[in-house]
């Protein structure tokens, strides 16, 4: 049987203006220094050993990685990360794509979210212009620069916009030298262009809720941030500007940047909050590729890191400390608890609310010593 694959570019899309947002930026956001909610008493002690782990770990220059899913933006935390990366307490974030998805509206839009529901039904969940055009813009200006996705976003929502070249420009880059790197980067720019019909120059995109991002603050404060998207996972695909090739070189760099971060974790922490897919997949091959290089090299594996595990979920039951359970145990099919038990180092799974937990251990570690 044929199957003809579907013809993106006939994808009509809308304004967000038109689409229900079910959060605000002005409602969500948590203040750094309101009193946190509290936190169970299984769980305080934990908070109190995360905290002092982190302290020890910038004190030897170890990484400390928080690696999160989109409901920590979502449930607020923005000004508590920009706090703690101010403070270099975190010294690299990853989230996927629906973390910066939400974040960018946040930051332009000053609303978020949309019922999923309602809106496959009638064939618009996603299709909203702005935020697959400005994504994928922001992708693809960064990349002339060498710039994954998490920095390529952070700095259109913390410099309010992008420069582009002419197209004669790129269109004269290409024919010279085929074979450059960022051929491909070139390309794909400069057909959007055509397609898009985006200008050369400056383009001027107004974030007017900034403190509600925290790509923007990551930038801001030259601290990494990944992007670890799925192709078709995210509603950037659904508009005529998708395109994989963008957003898989994007994320590609990122990969590499991550494995940079994982490189200095000996004696660190990382803390997965809220990532049940994304994290443990992500860390697992990356820390086998940092294992890799390193014995080629005569280095020892990575050693002596901490992760903590949080979510909302009970575990599975099962005791984490204790390795994990047997095939026949459910809890054994819990990856965001299993991949990490596997990932050497110390594991304590934490189960939370993500922002109650982030909240309670920045004012740990504003504590004196």
């Amino acid at each position: 049987m044929h199957v003809a694959p579907l013809d993106l570019s006939k994808l009509k899309v809308f304004p967000l203006a038109e689409r229900t947002s079910l959060t605000r930026a002005d409602d969500i956001v948590i203040d750094p220094d309101s009193t946190p909610k509290p936190s169970s008493e299984k769980i305080a002690p934990l908070i109190r050993d995360c905290a002092q782990k982190i302290r020890a770990a910038r004190e030897r220059g170890a990484s400390v990685m928080l690696i999160y899913g989109a409901h920590l933006l979502r449930n607020g935390a923005a000004k508590i990360l920009e706090r703690m990366m101010a403070k270099e307490w975190v010294t690299h974030l990853a989230t996927n794509g629906a973390g910066t998805i939400h974040d960018w509206e946040y930051a332009w839009f000053g609303a978020s979210t949309e019922s999923v529901e309602m809106n496959v039904n009638n064939g618009t969940f996603g299709t909203w212009n702005e935020t697959a055009s400005n994504i994928h813009l922001a992708l693809m200006a960064g990349a002339l620069d060498g710039l994954g996705y998490g920095r390529a976003l952070g700095r259109l929502i913390h410099e309010d916009g992008v420069t582009l070249p002419t197209q004669a420009e790129l269109a004269s880059l290409i024919s010279a030298s085929p074979g450059h790197p960022l051929t491909p980067a070139r390309a794909d720019l400069l057909r959007a262009m055509n397609e898009q019909g985006w200008p050369s120059g400056r383009i001027k995109i107004e974030h007017r809720w900034k403190f509600a991002s925290i790509l923007a603050q990551a930038y801001k404060h030259g601290i990494p941030l990944t992007v670890h998207p799925g192709i078709g996972y995210d509603i950037i695909s659904n508009h005529p500007v998708f395109n994989g090739g963008v957003i898989g070189r994007a994320a590609e760099w990122d990969f590499k940047l991550f494995g940079g971060s994982l490189e200095n974790l000996d004696g660190g922490v990382v803390l997965s909050v809220g990532s049940a897919i994304m994290g443990p997949q992500v860390f697992e091959k990356s820390a086998s590729c940092v294992n890799n290089l390193r014995l080629q090299s005569g280095r020892s594996i990575v050693k002596d890191h901490t992760i903590y595990v949080v979510d909302l979920q009970d575990g599975g039951g099962w005791d984490w400390t204790k390795g994990e359970p047997p095939k026949t145990n459910a809890a054994y099919y819990l990856r965001f608890c299993k991949s990490y038990s596997r990932m050497g180092g110390a594991m304590h799974y934490l189960q939370s609310d993500n922002a109650t937990f982030i909240h309670n251990l920045y004012h740990q570690l504003t504590q004196p010593v």
